[in-house]
């Protein structure tokens, strides 16, 4: 019996390997996707997460994709979101697996940004406005979303509304983002606040009292997420 195992577990595990590598989105083999841009080298791997809207979506060269990663344009398929595009991803940019991009105005993500697993970033957000009207049934609001190149986004950190984050910056795990970074931060907490920067003369230090987050403070810092993905 335990050769009859063996056996079948090498079957199964070659036969999954190829799965994955037949299954792989890329320019050389789109499936049915049609993406505005799919970059040269660039890859989606299988198992593919939910993908709709991809004519607004560009994704550049030898950007890699992991596993499970949703990444959606509008409210769902069939959608006319005008000429624009509304998620752009950067070159060499690298995602990591269960991610979710959910874009309804504008995400842009830089080159060589890369992601831990099961990060979550959105430029839309339920309000709670009306407080006799169901949460789910009040309009979202939308406001962009920026990534600078170079950037390190934690394990499950969430990227929310009208976050601007600088360039070569890091986002701690499980970190709740939004407002505007300037370059070369270190944000952590829920909500994110400011922790290191750097300067050329200081080298990485801790941040000068009142920088961080240029965000408005007559309202919460978080709002509930979207749950449209």
């Amino acid at each position: 019996m335990s050769i009859v195992k063996r056996a079948v577990g090498r079957l199964l595990h070659r036969g999954w390997a190829y799965a994955k590598a037949a299954g792989a989105i890329s320019p050389l083999s789109p499936a049915d996707y049609r993406f505005r841009r799919l970059g040269d080298g660039a890859c989606l791997s299988f198992p593919v997460g939910a993908i709709f809207g991809e004519a607004w979506i560009e994704i550049g060269d030898h950007t890699l994709v992991g596993e499970r990663v949703s990444i959606s344009a509008g409210m769902g398929p069939g959608v006319d979101l005008g000429p624009g595009s509304i998620v752009r991803i950067g070159r060499g940019c690298s995602i990591g697996r269960g991610s979710h991009i959910v874009g309804h105005q504008s995400i842009d993500i830089g080159d060589d940004v890369f992601t831990g697993p099961y990060v979550y970033i959105t430029d839309q957000n339920h309000v709670y406005d009306d407080p006799e009207t169901p949460i789910g049934r009040q309009w979202p609001r939308n406001n962009p979303v920026s990534i600078g190149s170079g950037s390190w986004l934690g394990t499950g950190a969430i990227i929310l509304p009208g976050t601007r984050l600088g360039r070569q910056s890091v986002v701690a795990g499980g970190a709740v983002v939004r407002g505007e970074f300037p370059d070369h931060s270190v944000v952590a907490g829920v909500p994110a606040k400011l922790v290191r920067t750097y300067t050329p003369d200081e080298g990485w230090h801790s941040p000068r009292p009142g920088s961080g987050p240029e965000a408005a403070r007559d309202e919460p810092s978080v709002r509930l997420l979207a749950s449209n993905e």
